[in-house]
């Protein structure tokens, strides 16, 4: 990526615009996928802030980051997080609106809700009792330890009684995976691997 550096030149030391440059150059990984790209840094210094403004164009869409801190090298590193929000956001609406358009059109049509983002799906074709066309039934597994920390047997009650059928929870004190799982006469099963 190449970097373009505007306003008060003096205060960006060789050092400085190499760490610099190696930040863009993790981002770029992203955003050069259609050729060079360029990153326009302009830097002020106003009543002992250094304002630092990075642009970069990324499908189209111009990218822009503002910092301000006391401290040069900080203000570029919070750019540059910025600018890596940014890119991710941008990427990830890309991608949500490009891939497989035919699957989710499919999915809007049956009135099925979509999968969440940690399911993998798979599918198996299985005969149609009704007129014989094989229709393929979607599995999803979920990944149950993102983000979900494990929980006492009292506290996956609680839980289950936001009107869930089931619950598959980390027991806390058998470090296990377990399922809770309401009866139809208001009872539970716990079944524990």
């Amino acid at each position: 990526m190449r970097l373009i550096v505007s306003g008060k030149t003096k205060d960006f030391t060789p050092a400085l615009e190499e760490k610099f440059g190696a930040k863009l150059a993790k981002l770029s990984k992203f955003i050069e996928r259609r050729g060079e790209r360029e990153a326009h840094v302009m830097h002020q210094v106003e009543r002992h802030l250094h304002k630092v403004e990075v642009n970069v164009n990324f499908y189209d869409h111009a990218l822009v980051a503002r910092t301000a801190d006391p401290d040069l090298e900080t203000a570029l590193c919070q750019a540059v997080e910025t600018l890596e929000k940014q890119v991710m956001k941008m990427r990830d609406r890309w991608r949500d609106n490009h891939r497989d358009a035919k699957g989710v059109r499919m999915m809007k049509e049956n009135g099925a809700a979509p999968a969440p983002a940690s399911a993998v799906e798979t599918a198996e074709p299985v005969a149609s009792p009704g007129n014989g066309r094989s229709i393929k039934p979607k599995i999803f597994r979920v990944n149950y330890d993102e983000g979900t920390k494990p929980m006492t047997l009292e506290e996956a009650l609680l839980v289950i009684e936001q009107n869930d059928a089931y619950f598959v929870y980390r027991d806390y004190n058998r470090q296990c995976l377990s399922v809770l799982i309401r009866r139809p006469d208001g009872n539970y099963d716990l079944i524990e691997s």
